[in-house]
């Protein structure tokens, strides 16, 4: 029989994370992703709307309203991602609590502290995450969006009015209407001018009209085939005039400098120049990730839901305790930022007072600690615990008949 080439037997790697971590950070990341998409829906609809009026209105133009809904979209990514990152814990737990699958868990020695292995798996990458966004991209985003803003409302008359809606001139008290635009030949079709000039108001109306330039730089609308109705209002001496031929100026506006404000400036600016202002939002940057990760935690000993006491419950203490958390935060940044508390203060004392009650909430929950329970007994009458306590006693035994036997 022919020999076959023998391989050496490998023990196969024990794997670093077992059934139970990789179950639970799958379902954390799919919770997670869909609470994100629900809350960003949520967000992209508001700003789309809010936009939208905007444009209609005048005061930014429609091409421009996308790029601001970028802008703004990842402005809101660190709280957003934070809150994902707190309910999607939550509802994954509470979630193991209905199904009585954390019964079986505890039955098989996993502790609740072992829980929390498997949740800074999830947690610390997305907690870097949101402070990449929080330090640096974000305030990078408010700063392009307030220079995009700039650019837009820095261009002239004609560049800005948009086909089909009525704009009034920056600066020369002028309105202007063009039905549509032609790109590719630089011509406007059906355009209406209202100007007033020396006390009185001229309209002109023209089939189609052209941009040009002269060789000093000087740009102007040149209105062709049209008329000009001229006079003042309530009176009947208006003058028409037909022309072929009619040049607007088209006056420049002066290139808008987007002013410097707080949420726009880097980091490093921040750290540079360490006024309260600048001091309080560097706290409020580097509060979003460590709130999010004290969160994280906080929702493991959150999610024991009570059968008896209902499914919601947890999740209402769970909204109630983040509103709080986060409204403490931006009052705490505000004393810093009058100057009413210390910088030390400010930053670590609201995050350390919640690392405490997660502490506790931990605490409360290994241990069969009730108040309740502390109370009944510091009341009890003294025959009762004597009763209580001879129950506990083992019964007692006849020596003797145990030695004649």
């Amino acid at each position: 029989m022919p020999d076959y080439p023998q391989t050496h037997r490998r023990k196969s790697k024990p794997s670093r994370t077992g059934i139970f971590h990789r179950a639970l950070v799958n379902e954390f990341a799919g919770n997670g992703l869909l609470v994100f998409a629900v809350l960003l829906g949520i967000i992209v609809v508001n700003q789309l709307i809010r936009l939208l009026s905007e444009a209609v209105s005048g005061y930014i133009a429609v091409e421009g309203v996308l790029a601001l809904i970028g802008f703004s979209a990842m402005n809101y990514l660190p709280v957003l991602i934070s809150v994902s990152l707190f309910l999607s814990i939550l509802l994954t737990l509470s979630r193991c609590y209905r199904d009585s699958e954390m019964v079986v868990w505890f039955s098989s020695g996993v502790g609740l502290i072992r829980w929390i292995r498997p949740v800074l798996w999830y947690v610390l990458p997305v907690v870097a995450l949101i402070a990449l966004l929080s330090l640096v991209l974000s305030p990078w985003a408010m700063q392009k969006a307030d220079e995009f803003k700039s650019k837009l409302e820095s261009r002239d008359d004609v560049t800005a009015a948009s086909p089909g809606v009525f704009r009034e001139s920056k600066q020369s008290g002028r309105v202007f209407f063009i039905d549509n635009v032609n790109a590719n030949s630089n011509q406007v079709g059906n355009i209406f001018v209202q100007s007033e000039q020396n006390g009185k108001l001229g309209t002109m109306v023209a089939q189609q009209g052209l941009q040009e330039t002269m060789p000093n730089g000087d740009r102007f609308l040149v209105l062709l085939n049209g008329t000009r109705y001229e006079g003042k209002p309530g009176q009947r001496d208006y003058n028409v005039v037909e022309f072929g031929r009619y040049a607007i100026r088209i006056d420049a506006v002066p290139i808008k400098q987007a002013e410097p404000h707080l949420r726009t400036m880097s980091t490093l600016e921040l750290l540079n120049n360490r006024t309260s202002w600048n001091v309080s939002e560097l706290h409020w940057r580097a509060g979003l990730p460590i709130s999010a990760l004290i969160l994280s935690l906080l929702a493991v000993p959150l999610s024991f839901v009570n059968p008896r006491a209902g499914r919601s419950l947890n999740l209402i203490l769970a909204i109630v305790l983040y509103m709080l958390y986060s409204n403490m935060i931006s009052l705490s940044n505000a004393w810093v930022a009058q100057e009413k508390v210390s910088p030390g203060i400010g930053l670590f004392g609201i995050h350390t007072a919640m690392l405490a009650l997660t502490t506790l909430m931990f605490y409360r929950r290994m241990t069969l600690f009730s108040f309740r329970r502390v109370f009944a007994k510091k009341h009890a009458s003294p025959d009762l615990l004597a009763e209580r306590k001879g129950a506990l006693e083992p019964f007692p035994t006849d020596e003797k008949a145990e030695v004649k036997a």
